[in-house]
């Protein structure tokens, strides 16, 4: 079989502008880049279906990872592909793929095989601009502390008062909270000195201590992911809190007065970019948070333009259902106003396997036989992580598919196995094979037909926990009745942090738990369905102009680092021009 961008390269792809037309866009709506890519006037599109009811919402996500991968934005896109083959109306809606991970260990994201968004190389590499907005948006505000900083210590308060008509911030140095941000993984960004002079010299600025996080981190992409429209979008941003002053009150972008011109470099950004997948379903690409340290969903807008063009919106969520799904439900929901109508679960035989905690899988290593062949023994207690999954959808009250995605060796004495598992456990649960990957739109009919069924299904969204609640009874619901903890503990710095931000009005935010995506739990060791964990939580950052309060546990980090053999190593450009080694 050809490699995925084999395949993107030799399939022959509509004009944007004829996917732009099925989609039910007007030509004033759209505006082309390049042959395969266009921006959409999300604005335009809304106004003119401010009366059009939406169509049904399908929310994909998949049980815990594993390095083996469980082909979710394969099933995402297949699904999509299988509904349209269907004669049903249908788009899609994914997240824009970060370059740290593109050149990290992951490779790429926009699927694979036949079920794949094309030019995945255009998809994977830069798109339209929207990240590299986020970074210069974003890094602008650090430029604009450090400058104020530095203008406002050199002469004295009263003197830079005097010389500028500005209000003096008083920010305190060792209170900045706005770190710089790259798109890519580097470890040695995590923790920098800036500032530094030339001796008897201080031009450079004051000299403090700073550090980088992953564009996909930035506040700027929570917010460009959560932001109902332009207007909503710079009110967000005015509202983020950067630093402190010398009396601990916050300072916001508003008060830097650089919240403007963070908006005018996202001005673009705002709207989401249309491309289609290989069988021509439109589909739009729109902010990239991950889910393991944000809230990993694509954008609002996004949702509500497709929704608007068509009967079914496929879009997925980030790494297990513990991790975006749960903040599709919590945050993204909370804001949006509206739920999914049907959740599809992604499994594979060999990730259930992976899933029983029989074996040691570490990224790169040979994997064992008894992975890929019959061995029921390994499905069984696999299963535990299966059923855990479902069990947790079912605690919003929505329907669930489960989705296996199939591989050529798959043993058809284990499928049956595992439906009949599923059919004890909940004989509403849908069940169905995908070979999306391998046969494209015709390979997930069935599961398109169980997906048509399950979004037939009255249900009754319940989230975790509502706004009224405290900041701690959200916490502890996410991580009790989310994960299954049997406790919740707050280091003594996390508990300051949580008084501060409930001191400061901030207790109606939601709750963003960044931990391991590879367990339940925050112990990527324990695998399965852990039970009797307890959740530490080591630190809480607020994050106003999202939204919601961050609080980090275990050592998971908001800069990621290379591998000893990141996949950047195997990309180049063939004689003809074009990108090779890109998966």
């Amino acid at each position: 079989m050809l490699s995925d961008i084999e395949i993107s390269h030799t399939t022959e792809l509509k004009p944007i502008a004829a996917i732009a037309h099925r989609a039910g866009l007007h030509d004033n709506e759209f505006n082309a880049i390049g042959a395969h890519k266009a921006k959409v006037d999300a604005q335009a599109v809304l106004k003119r279906f401010d009366d059009q009811h939406d169509g049904k919402f399908i929310l994909v996500t998949a049980v815990t990872p594993t390095p083996l991968g469980e082909g979710k934005t394969v099933t995402t896109i297949g699904l999509s592909q299988g509904l349209q083959t269907l004669g049903r109306s249908v788009m899609t809606c994914i997240r824009q793929p970060s370059m740290g991970p593109v050149f990290g260990v992951k490779g790429g994201a926009a699927g694979g095989g036949y079920s794949q968004v094309a030019p995945m190389d255009e998809l994977n590499l830069h798109l339209t601009g929207d990240i590299h907005a986020v970074t210069a948006a974003h890094n602008l505000a650090s430029a604009a502390i450090d400058a104020r900083l530095y203008h406002e210590q050199r002469d004295g308060y009263e003197a830079f008062e005097a010389r500028t008509g500005l209000k003096a911030l008083r920010i305190d140095p060792n209170h900045v909270v706005w770190k710089r941000v790259i798109d890519h993984n580097d470890r040695a960004l995590r923790m920098v000195t800036v500032g530094l002079n030339e001796p008897n010299k201080s031009v450079n600025g004051y000299v403090r201590q700073d550090g980088f996080d992953i564009s996909a981190a930035s506040e700027l992409m929570a917010i460009l992911a959560l932001a109902t429209d332009l207007h909503d979008m710079r009110k967000r941003i005015g509202r983020i809190v950067v630093a402190y002053d010398f009396d601990h009150n916050p300072i916001t972008a508003e008060d830097l007065q650089v919240a403007g011109a963070m908006t005018v470099v996202l001005k673009d950004a705002i709207n989401p970019t249309l491309m289609q997948s290989l069988e021509g379903v439109p589909t739009l690409i729109h902010a990239g948070p991950f889910a393991n340290i944000a809230h990993g969903n694509s954008s609002i807008i996004a949702d509500r333009v497709a929704l608007k063009l068509a009967d079914y919106v496929v879009t997925e969520a980030g790494f297990g259902s513990d991790m975006g799904f749960e903040k599709a439900c919590n945050i993204k929901a909370a804001v949006s106003n509206h739920a999914p109508d049907c959740v599809v679960l992604v499994a594979t035989l060999r990730s259930l396997k992976a899933n029983s905690g029989l074996y040691d899988l570490r990224p790169g290593a040979a994997l064992p036989d008894s992975l890929v062949t019959e061995n029921h023994a390994a499905l069984k207690a696999g299963f535990a992580n299966l059923e855990w999954h479902i069990n947790n959808i079912k605690k919003y009250q929505l329907p669930v598919v489960v989705a296996l995605n199939r591989f050529p060796q798959d043993s058809d004495s284990e499928i049956a196995q595992l439906g009949q598992w599923i059919h004890e456990l909940d004989p509403e649960i849908g069940f169905a094979q995908s070979e999306a990957f391998a046969k494209g739109g015709i390979g997930t009919q069935a599961l398109a037909q169980a997906v048509l069924k399950a979004c037939e299904q009255p249900h009754n969204f319940t989230p975790l926990y509502t706004t009224e609640m405290g900041l701690l009874e959200k916490l502890t619901a996410v991580a009790t009745r989310g994960y299954g903890a049997q406790a919740l503990h707050l280091s003594e710095l996390a508990q300051q942090q949580l008084a501060r931000f409930d001191a400061l009005g901030f207790g109606s935010s939601s709750v963003c738990i960044a931990k391991t995506p590879l367990s339940i739990s925050a112990n990527a060791a324990l695998k399965g369905a852990p039970k009797a964990f307890d959740l530490d939580i080591r630190e809480l950052k607020l994050c106003a102009g999202a939204g919601f309060i961050y609080a980090l546990t275990g050592d998971v980090m908001t800069m990621p680092g290379l591998s000893d053999k990141p996949a950047f190593m195997a990309l180049d450009i063939d004689a003809n021009g074009q990108i090779i080694g890109l998966s």
